[in-house]
């Protein structure tokens, strides 16, 4: 055995020299994942490759044919190679049952190894000569490399302990004491492959947690974009509710105005029904711009959302709708992000519409307050009225929901002095 070894050079097994090269699971594993697009799938189909059912076959039976080429060798070499002088009968039944071994590569990595050293102590006790041939060794590199390649848990160890005790088995010959140049060779030829397997199975374990990695990831990246969804309708839900209620309030109560002075009152009636006109127009200008959020292209033009630099606007609308109202500004006033901004001119127009809608003949005040960390809203009325909302209840209940998605409060109820008030505080700088 150590006449042979020190003549061979450079010895492939499996798609591995000696701990170099790929695993070959990996080679071919990739061709047999490839499909081909048939026709009528509207997408191109790649011109046919021959080699693709080649290495897809090849890669669903490598240890058959790997056992079987290595088996067909082992048993020429026993009969022609003249190592073996008798019992050739023998040396069949050896090199058949020590390829068959490597069929258990994958699933039984230690069987191989056993066989391996069952051939190596046989040739140096009873039938020497029968692992003199290079298909042995060949087949005793494809053991070692199998045995840390593909073992799992404690059969991991059970093959580096067979590995290292076929160093001084394989160096041990009866006819030659081993010198310490056969102890370095013999360490590095069933080191070599041994350490290769372990590498490469390390290797693969690494790919098997990024590629589950990658999965949960993008797992996440879909939740998160379901989420997104789910959040943006929320947000236009809200942004409806508040243009639509706002502006069928208005003309609910202006309709119910004009019919009772259309006769006694024709100007108040038309003032009314151009008050109505108005708010309808401002509603499907509002609704048109939030879907047109729902279809956005890039050569779509849309207006800006409105803000609390439109609250002098609102408070006209308001005051001509019959209820009257004052807007002060206190404190230093900064740039607002735009998702603020929005929601505390929301809070103020729900607030205004309750009080048209609840408190009665009044005057309302809006109140805004520029804080270093918060800005403060609040509007109160003087009406006899609760204020507190009616119908489905989304008034106040939305009121909260905006400035809780900012990590802001409300409060809101009756005034000692009469009238209802409507508090908010926001804080600066937070995103929803």
């Amino acid at each position: 055995m150590r006449s042979l070894l020190a003549s061979l050079g450079r010895v492939d097994v499996d798609g591995i020299a000696l701990g170099s090269g790929p695993d070959p699971s990996w080679e071919w594993s990739s061709a047999s994942d490839v499909s081909l697009l048939g026709a009528g799938t509207g997408r191109v189909q790649p011109p046919y490759d021959p080699a693709v059912p080649l290495r897809a076959a090849l890669a669903s039976h490598t240890d058959q044919l790997l056992a079987g080429g290595l088996g067909v060798l082992y048993v020429v070499e026993v009969l022609f190679s003249g190592e073996l002088t008798e019992n050739l009968g023998a040396g069949v039944a050896i090199a058949v049952c020590f390829a068959s071994s490597l069929l258990a590569r994958r699933t039984l990595p230690l069987l191989p190894l056993l066989a391996a050293v069952a051939v190596v102590e046989i040739n140096h006790t009873v039938l020497h000569g029968v692992a003199e041939g290079g298909s042995f060794l060949l087949g005793l590199i494809a053991a070692l490399y199998a045995g840390t390649r593909y073992a799992r848990g404690w059969m991991v160890w059970a093959c580096v302990a067979v590995s290292v005790a076929l160093i001084p088995l394989a160096a041990f010959d009866p006819t030659q004491p081993p010198t310490a140049g056969d102890w370095a060779f013999f360490a590095m030829f069933i080191g070599a492959p041994t350490a290769a397997g372990r590498i490469f199975a390390q290797r693969h374990r690494t790919d098997e947690r990024l590629q589950r990695e990658n999965v949960a990831l993008a797992a996440d990246r879909d939740r998160r974009a379901a989420e997104a969804v789910a959040e943006e309708r929320a947000r236009i839900a809200r942004e409806l509710h508040d243009v639509v209620a706002h502006a069928i309030s208005v003309i609910v109560l202006q309709a119910r105005g004009g019919r009772r002075v259309l006769a006694s009152h024709p100007d108040d009636a038309s003032a009314a029904f151009d008050t109505i006109e108005r708010s309808g127009e401002q509603a499907l200008e509002e609704m048109r711009r939030l879907l047109a959020m729902l279809r956005y292209d890039e050569q779509q033009d849309l207006s800006p959302r409105p803000g609390l630099d439109a609250l002098d606007s609102l408070a006209g609308s308001m005051t001509q709708m019959g209820l009257p109202v004052e807007v002060v500004r206190e404190g230093t006033p900064v740039e607002l992000s735009a998702s603020i901004d929005l929601s505390a001119y929301r809070i103020v127009q729900e607030a205004l519409t309750n009080a048209l809608k609840h408190a009665g003949p009044a005057r309302a005040r809006v109140r805004v307050t520029y804080e270093p960390d918060h800005l403060i809203l609040e509007v109160i009325d003087d009406g006899p009225g609760t204020g507190t909302g009616g119908g489905s209840g989304h008034g106040l209940h939305g009121i909260r929901e905006r400035a809780e998605l900012f990590g802001g409060q409300v409060q809101s109820g009756l005034r000692p002095g009469g009238g209802y008030s409507v508090h908010a505080r926001l804080p600066l700088g937070s995103t929803p």
